[in-house]
């Protein structure tokens, strides 16, 4: 019997604060998300997260650090690997909704915790809160 590893996708998602307030898009499953998406082979994840954060929100990102990574059973038979990261962007222009998302939102940190969304998105979001939070040394 030959070994066969599991294979799956790895999506990568940015947490971007603005205001006291984080960017969620509402996907197609009615879940709230972070804006990202799958990565491909060969390509780097902090790039490929700036254009997905530019294709999703219309917004210039600055990716930074990764705050948490789990596995997403979305459905039977369907799994991703989450990387998520911190990002930050230099603008105040309303984020704009794309095509691939039914709405957009910007949401305070005390909102977070009953919105429907997957708790790892959640951890990640509270995290980046924290770490903006912290003073600079």
């Amino acid at each position: 019997m030959t070994y066969r590893p599991h294979a799956f996708p790895v999506s990568v998602k940015g947490v971007i604060v603005r205001d006291g307030h984080v960017l969620l898009l509402r996907n197609e499953r009615d879940e709230w998300e972070l804006p990202g998406g799958k990565l491909e082979l060969g390509e780097d994840p902090p790039a490929r997260l700036a254009q997905e954060i530019s294709e999703e929100a219309g917004w210039k990102a600055t990716v930074g650090p990764i705050l948490d990574s789990w596995q997403y059973h979305i459905r039977e038979g369907v799994d991703v690997l989450i990387v998520t990261y911190g990002a930050t962007i230099d603008t105040d222009a309303a984020p704009v909704l794309s095509h691939e998302h039914k709405e957009v939102g910007m949401f305070a940190k005390d909102e977070i915790a009953d919105l429907p969304m997957p708790e790892g998105y959640k951890r990640s979001i509270f995290d980046w809160f924290e770490r903006l939070q912290e003073p600079v040394r």
